[in-house]
């Protein structure tokens, strides 16, 4: 039943894919791979305002997209933290470490050329296979150790914005109300589109928009979202064992990715305001 369960939600995600580096087709998610490694070629990083916004500077030259547009974003703390990104390499710039950067490609190119309703929408539909409203029934200890730990997110969830969500032993998932995913498309049009970038990014790294909310509204850490995401993971582990260095990496990656995702949400977004009385109307 668990592993039914897994293929159905993986199968549900293949957006997810994309934050792998595997490009999509049109309206299938991000199409970017990181490029391959290559030695650093700079000395110095800087940032500058320019009409656009704020511009990374290595040396002398410009930043530009994969798409060859000049690499501009909205403010100077997210240009502060593409910057440091790229002094932080060493004699090899690895690509594949510069998250916020592969963000900011990603909301200036639009490679799958997505309008904000369409990035909404893909958000929301996670809720069709969230991780954390899928339930098993055995073992018992693993349906109880989903219980006390996914159940206080939810509740949270469901006060905070006053839906309904549930949660599902059936393989085919709880039945989400209308009403509950359009309170969420009307949360997230609050968000500009960059934001919403980083939104979708977080959701396709935890498989869950529950856990991904609860993380951009601070309810709860990166650690915590990533052990909850990975709840059935660890217990088999804790089980049956792992391959200790694969697990390690695999665990810091996504930390990396998921803190880097809600990082860029929280420097792209517009006014909380606008996000509470959307709640409150």
């Amino acid at each position: 039943m668990w592993r039914r369960r897994r293929l159905v939600q993986a199968l549900s995600r293949l957006p997810a894919l994309a934050a792998r580096g595997r490009p999509l087709g049109p309206g299938g998610g991000r199409a970017y791979a990181p490029p391959p490694e290559r030695k650093r070629f700079y000395q110095n990083v800087s940032i500058s305002q320019g009409e656009g916004g704020f511009e990374i500077n290595l040396d002398h030259r410009k930043l530009k997209t994969p798409q060859a547009k000049l690499f501009t974003v909205p403010s100077e703390a997210l240009a502060i933290a593409v910057a440091t990104e790229w002094d932080s390499q060493k004699d090899t710039i690895k690509f594949y470490t510069m998250h916020l950067t592969t963000l900011c490609n990603t909301a200036l190119d639009n490679p799958t050329q997505r309008n904000k309703v369409q990035l909404i929408r893909a958000a929301v539909k996670f809720l069709e296979t969230d991780t954390l409203c899928y339930r098993v029934e055995e073992p018992a200890a693993l349906a109880e150790l989903q219980k006390k730990e996914w159940d206080p997110i939810v509740t949270w969830a469901e006060k905070r914005y006053n839906v309904a969500i549930g949660s599902s032993t059936s393989i085919m998932g709880p039945n989400i109300p209308a009403s509950t995913r359009d309170t969420f498309i009307s949360h997230l049009a609050s968000y500009n589109m960059w934001a919403l970038q980083g939104i979708e990014y977080v959701i396709t790294q935890l498989k869950s928009l529950i856990l991904s909310m609860g993380l951009i509204d601070r309810h709860i850490t990166v650690e915590k979202a990533v052990l909850l995401s990975r709840l059935e993971e660890e217990y088999q582990i804790q089980r049956w064992g792992n391959v200790e260095w694969a697990h390690d990496y695999d665990l810091c990656e996504l930390r990396a990715r998921a803190a880097a995702g809600t990082l860029f949400v929280h420097l792209c977004s517009e006014s909380t305001t606008v996000k509470h009385k959307l709640l409150q109307d």
